[in-house]
C-alpha cells in the first residue's frame, strides 16, 4: 500500500513536470515565431527605461508630451551619433596599422616557436596557423550572422531601428496613460494587481539598466584610461566596446577584456599585453566584488548562478541579442514569482500588508484586499470545519460546569476550548487528506 501511494505521487509529479516542460516549449516556440515583432518592442522598452526620467522631467515642467518625446529621443540619438563620430576616424586610421602589426606579431611568434627550446617544424606551424585562421574566420562569420539576423530580423537593420525608434516615441508619449487604461478595462481589484505588478517590473527593469549602465561606464572609463597610459591603439573604440559589452553580464566583460589584451599583444608586445591584462582584471575585480553587487542586488536580487544560466540559455536560443536580453527577462520572471509569493503569504495569513513594500498605492490596496479575503476565507473554513458560528469568534463557557460557572476563569476555559478545537481540526484535516489519498 505504501509503495502504491509512493508510485502514485511520483506519477503525479512526473505528469506535472511534463506539463511544465510542454508549456516552456510552447512558450519558446511562440517567442521564436514572433521574434521579429518581440525584438523591436523589447529594445524600445529597454531604451525607454533610460529615457523615461528626462522625459518625465520635461512633462512636469510644462512641455507637451509630443514635444518632450521628440526632444528626449533626439538628444539620445545625438549623443550616440556623436560617440560614433568620435571613434570612427580612430578605427579607420588605426585599423590598417593594427593589421600590419598583427601580421608582424604572428611572424615573430612563429619564429620564436621554431627556435629553441621548442624547435617546432615550420610545416606544422603553418598548418596550425592556417587552421586557427580558418576557425577565427568561421567564428567571425557566425558572430556577424547572429548580429545581423538578430538586429535585422524585420528585414534589415535600418527597418528594425526604425521600428524601435517609432515604438520608443509612442512609449514615451503615451506610456503614462497605460496603467490607468489597464485599471479601467481590468476592473477594480484586477487593475490594482496589474498596476502593482507592472510597476514592480518597470522599477526592476529600469534599475537593472541604470545599474548596468553605471557599472559598464566605470569599466569603460578605468580600462580606457589604462589603455591610454599603456599606449594601446584604438583605446577610445575599445572603451566603447567595453561599455556596450558590459550589458551582457559576466560574458560581455570577459570578451571585451580579452579583445583589449589581444590588441595590445599584436600591436605593442607581450609585456604591454600583460600590463593590460592586469589592468582589466583589477578593474573587473573591483566592479564584480564591490560595485556590481552593491547596485544590482538592490535592482534585481538575483543569484549569480541564475544570471549565468539565463545568459547561457538566452545566448544559445537567440544568439547575442538573446544573451543581452536574458537577464532583464529573468528579472521580470523573478518579479512575477515574488509578487505571487507575496499575495499567497497574505492570503494564507503568514504576512500582513504592512509587512510588505509596495511600489504603488494601488499595490497597497491590492495587498489589503488580499489580506481581508484571506482572513474571511480562513474564518469560514475553520468555522465550517469546527462546526462553529461563522458570525462570531466568541468562546462560551461550557454548560457542564453548572453552578460553578461564575467562579471559573474565562481565560483558562478559552485556552482549553481552543486546544480542544485545534486538536479536532488537526484530526479532521488528517482524515480529509487520508480520503484524498485513497481517492487518488
Amino acid at each position: 500500500m505504501v509503495i502504491g501511494d509512493y508510485f502514485k505521487r511520483v506519477s503525479m509529479w512526473s505528469l506535472r513536470l511534463v506539463f511544465v516542460a510542454a508549456a516552456v516549449f510552447i512558450l519558446w516556440w511562440v517567442i521564436g515565431r514572433f521574434w521579429q515583432g518581440v525584438l523591436p518592442v523589447t529594445l524600445a522598452i529597454i531604451i525607454c527605461t533610460v529615457l523615461s526620467s528626462p522625459n518625465s522631467w520635461l512633462r512636469k515642467h510644462g512641455v507637451p508630451s509630443v514635444v518632450s518625446a521628440f526632444i528626449t529621443i533626439g538628444t539620445f540619438f545625438a549623443v550616440v551619433g556623436a560617440i560614433l563620430w568620435l571613434i570612427a576616424p580612430s578605427i579607420a586610421q588605426q585599423s590598417q596599422v593594427l593589421y600590419f602589426q598583427a601580421f608582424e606579431g604572428i611572424l615573430s611568434i612563429q619564429l620564436w616557436l621554431q627556435g629553441p627550446p621548442l624547435n617546432l617544424d615550420s610545416g606544422d606551424l603553418s598548418r596550425y596557423f592556417n587552421e586557427a585562421a580558418a576557425w577565427l574566420q568561421n567564428q567571425a562569420g557566425a558572430i556577424a550572422g547572429e548580429i545581423f539576423s538578430g538586429l535585422g530580423a524585420a528585414t534589415s537593420v535600418i527597418v528594425t531601428l526604425g521600428v524601435v525608434l517609432v515604438l520608443t516615441f509612442f512609449f514615451l508619449k503615451d506610456g503614462h496613460r497605460f496603467l490607468p487604461w489597464t485599471r479601467k478595462i481590468g476592473g477594480k481589484q484586477a487593475g490594482w494587481h496589474v498596476t502593482e505588478l507592472l510597476t514592480r517590473a518597470w522599477t526592476t527593469l529600469s534599475g537593472f539598466v541604470r545599474a548596468q549602465a553605471l557599472v559598464s561606464a566605470v569599466d569603460a572609463v578605468f580600462i580606457g584610461i589604462g589603455l591610454l597610459i599603456v599606449g594601446v591603439p584604438m583605446a577610445l573604440a575599445l572603451s566603447v566596446i567595453t561599455f556596450v559589452a558590459g550589458f551582457i553580464p559576466i560574458i560581455g566583460a570577459f570578451t571585451a577584456g580579452a579583445l583589449a589584451v589581444l590588441v595590445a599583444l599584436v600591436s605593442l608586445g607581450f609585456t604591454e599585453a600583460v600590463i593590460v591584462l592586469v589592468i582589466v582584471v583589477a578593474v573587473q575585480q573591483l566592479e564584480g566584488n564591490i560595485l556590481s553587487p552593491l547596485l544590482q542586488s538592490k535592482a534585481m536580487n538575483l543569484h549569480p548562478v541564475i544570471v549565468l544560466l539565463s545568459v547561457t540559455v538566452g545566448g544559445t536560443l537567440f544568439g547575442i541579442v538573446g544573451a543581452f536580453l536574458a537577464v532583464p527577462v529573468a528579472a521580470m520572471i523573478a518579479v512575477f514569482f515574488r509578487y505571487f509569493q507575496d499575495m499567497t503569504s497574505l492570503r494564507a495569513g503568514e504576512k500582513v500588508a504592512s509587512d510588505l513594500k509596495f511600489e504603488s498605492e494601488y499595490g497597497e490596496f491590492a495587498g489589503r484586499a488580499m489580506e481581508a479575503d484571506g482572513e474571511i476565507f480562513r474564518r469560514r473554513y475553520y468555522q465550517d470545519l469546527l462546526g462553529g458560528d461563522a458570525e462570531t469568534n466568541e468562546l462560551k463557557i461550557p454548560e457542564f460546569l453548572g453552578e460553578d460557572r461564575e467562579s471559573v476563569d474565562p481565560n483558562e476555559v478559552r485556552r482549553k476550548e481552543l486546544k480542544r478545537r485545534f486538536t479536532s481540526a488537526r484530526t479532521a484535516t488528517s482524515q480529509a487528506f487520508d480520503k484524498i489519498r485513497k481517492r487518488n
